[in-house]
């Protein structure tokens, strides 16, 4: 069924030349509706025709001219065509009034598109549309306010859109099956970014992946793409990494051990027993710090994932911080950064006789390890924890399952044939 389109009006118009006493002729169309535009267009088409002698509307004024002078819209006749001192003129106006007729004939007819053919002339359009453009809009749009973790994730795969593109511009109808596979392999093989030498790892290259893919799934949502690629090509694999941890009586053993930064041992300690990260720890305040009834809890938002958490905290872990200051003050003043922390982690972990590779980070692992460990359901330690995802917390509960199978054969009796036949 044909659908005619909002009126489009083509009309006859006068620019006149900035050196002489000259006007030039045009037609222009109002409003056009162009894909790829959410505002009606204007549409000018000059017909290399100049006429001198227009008259002019006194009853019908129009913006000043360049000297400060009203102006005044030219006269036409009953026809609208505008009239001229001239023969010449007129014959000239009388020509463009035809180019003018022949063009609302085109856009009357040719604006009554069928929806299928609107819809295939918006899909050209977008199709023409700069994906790598869009990605960092989606990117924008989704995690404007979201943690600097995701954040610079996001920026990274961006960077690397455009080296897989080999410059700025991808467009849409290049986003296919085929690319896609493509951009998937080659993530596997990506550089690393932050000035670090080498390839991404392969758990990096996934959730890369997972990052362009939901800009992929994002651009079938906004009509850009025809189909959901994303949900047909499956994602990269994550690796199972080993999550070092501390056991009970290792972090004993660390408690007993002195270390040359006091407040390091500290948050350590501290991480172990509430399963804060370093960056949480780092800017906790004493504002964040409450007693509710009989418990203590910290209420704060999450670096990472930019969640608001309430968390419980042992008396232990309260004792640790020491004395209460200013509520604005930093409770682990003077803590150092990521980057500088873990040479003194690794000092004092071989100070207490402990042979595992230890980062600062392994102290959260620790206490989620420990809850589970002494039975603690997979979901409360996934809520105290702060993982929007249970999965994360499950890599956990691997580590717990292989602690309960090494103990399964951890008593050995001496069997006698009448018991084992």
């Amino acid at each position: 069924m044909k659908k005619a389109m909002l009126h489009t009006k083509v009309s006859v118009r006068l620019r006149k030349s900035e050196l002489r006493d000259e006007w030039y002729l045009y037609l222009e169309a109002y409003p056009v509706f162009k894909p790829g535009y959410e505002k009606p267009q204007r549409e000018r088409e000059y017909l290399n025709r100049i006429i001198t002698t227009p008259m002019w509307d006194r009853t019908r004024p129009a913006r000043l001219n360049a000297n400060g002078e009203q102006s005044y819209k030219p006269k036409r006749d009953q026809n609208g065509i505008i009239v001229c001192r001239s023969k010449l003129d007129r014959e000239t106006c009388i020509f463009a009034d035809n180019v003018r007729n022949l063009r609302q004939h085109e856009y009357d007819n040719a604006e009554l598109y069928s929806e299928a053919d609107q819809e295939m002339a918006e899909k050209i359009e977008k199709g023409k549309a700069n994906f790598i453009e869009y990605f960092a809009k989606v990117a924008d749009n989704r995690h404007k306010k979201g943690s600097k973790s995701i954040i610079i994730n996001w920026n990274r795969v961006y960077e690397l859109i455009k080296i897989y593109a080999e410059g700025d511009f991808f467009p849409f109808s290049k986003v296919t099956m085929r690319m896609v596979e493509s951009f998937k392999t080659f993530m596997l093989t990506a550089p690393q970014g932050g000035g670090k030498s080498g390839i991404v790892s392969q758990n990096t290259a996934a959730t890369y992946f997972a990052i362009f893919k939901a800009a992929v799934h994002q651009a079938f949502i906004d009509g850009y793409l025809d189909v959901d690629i994303a949900a047909k090509v499956k994602g990269i694999q994550e690796e199972e990494s080993r999550r070092e941890h501390l056991t009970i009586d290792e972090l004993n053993q660390l408690a007993a051990t002195p270390c040359d930064y006091p407040m390091l041992k500290k948050a350590a300690l501290f991480s172990a027993l509430t399963g804060l990260r370093h960056c949480d720890i780092m800017k906790m305040k004493w504002s964040e710090l409450s007693k509710e009834g009989e418990h203590y809890r910290i209420n704060f938002n999450q670096k990472k994932t930019g969640g608001v958490e309430y968390m419980p905290i042992s008396d232990q872990a309260y004792l640790i911080c020491g004395e209460p200051k200013a509520p604005d003050q930093l409770v682990f003043e003077g803590l150092q950064a990521p980057s500088w922390i873990n040479k003194p982690v690794k000092r004092w972990v071989a100070a207490a006789g402990i042979k595992k590779k230890i980062t600062f980070h392994c102290f959260r692992h620790s206490y989620a390890t420990n809850q589970l460990t002494e039975g603690t359901d997979l979901f409360t330690v996934s809520k105290m924890l702060g993982h929007t995802n249970i999965k994360t917390t499950q890599i956990y509960a691997k580590v717990v399952d292989s602690k309960k199978e090494q103990a399964a054969d951890a008593i050995k009796l001496i069997l006698h044939s009448d018991v084992t036949q």
